[in-house]
């Protein structure tokens, strides 16, 4: 099992920064893949970014160039860094881990709340 906790969300101007954390129960070398997704009122939850345990990273065409994932793997914590944000970004944020087991299985945070608005 692993266990999330987020943190960092907020209420933000537009073209602000805000950097959003993921603690993990265990190192994150033992969990195939984390990633960062986000669910904004009346709409699906869709993918952000991902990492693999290797550092291989993955992103959303509408956050590419703004947004950067990041670990730090002595903290097992996952970060994602997000810069020019636009109101459209506005959504609970929610870390996933996928971990393979005999079968695949995904873990979710509690999810933080992300504002973007003037």
């Amino acid at each position: 099992q692993v266990q999330l906790v987020e943190s960092g969300g907020g209420l933000v101007q537009p073209g602000g920064s805000l950097r959003l954390s993921c603690a993990a129960s265990r190192s994150i070398f033992s969990i195939n893949a984390m990633g960062w997704y986000r669910q904004a009122p009346g709409k699906q939850r869709e993918l952000v970014a991902t990492i693999s345990s290797g550092g291989s990273t993955n992103y959303q065409d509408s956050v590419k160039g703004r947004f950067t994932i990041s670990r730090d793997v002595a903290k097992n914590t996952v970060y994602l860094q997000m810069n020019s944000l636009k109101p459209e970004d506005t959504a609970v944020y929610y870390c996933n881990a996928r971990v393979f087991s005999n079968y695949a299985r995904d873990y979710w945070g509690q999810g933080t709340q992300v504002t973007v608005s003037s």
